[in-house]
């Protein structure tokens, strides 16, 4: 049986990869994923997946990268660098040609070989700076 911190780090290779069909043999059909930032919650399989192409539609080169896995038991926690160039729509935001490059934390909570569930850490602010649609606040 892989560890939670080995099932992470396959999950983010089959996200780099785009494989949503090997995703689905990790993945239980009943996940809960909660992205904090957007205070969105997606159940099950199908939603976790569009949520996860979501990225994909909003910056096509999206990817996991420099990612360190720490394992609690049935949870690891993954810290890492959002990357890609939003050349799509995401969410409500048009493209902007603009490069992302975020760090991210994600817990995943894993029974057996299968994901869960998970939730995920990030700076919007620092994301909305990055693609030109908000200024820096101002140093103090």
């Amino acid at each position: 049986m892989a560890s939670a911190a080995e099932l992470h780090r396959t999950a983010h290779d089959l996200f780099n990869r785009r494989d949503w069909d090997a995703m689905r043999a990790l993945v239980a059909d009943d996940i809960e994923y909660t992205d904090h930032p957007r205070a969105t919650t997606v159940r099950g399989f199908d939603e976790f997946v569009a949520f996860l192409q979501s990225w994909v539609t909003g910056m096509s080169d999206a990817r996991i990268d420099e990612a360190r896995y720490h394992d609690a038991g049935g949870v690891s926690v993954a810290q890492f660098r959002g990357r890609g160039v939003n050349d799509g729509q995401f969410g409500p935001a048009n493209a902007t040609g603009k490069a992302l490059d975020l760090p991210f934390c994600e817990l995943l909570r894993v029974d057996g070989d299968r994901i869960r569930g998970g939730e995920l850490y990030y700076d919007t602010m620092t994301m909305l700076v990055q693609f030109g649609l908000a200024e820096a606040p101002a140093a103090a």
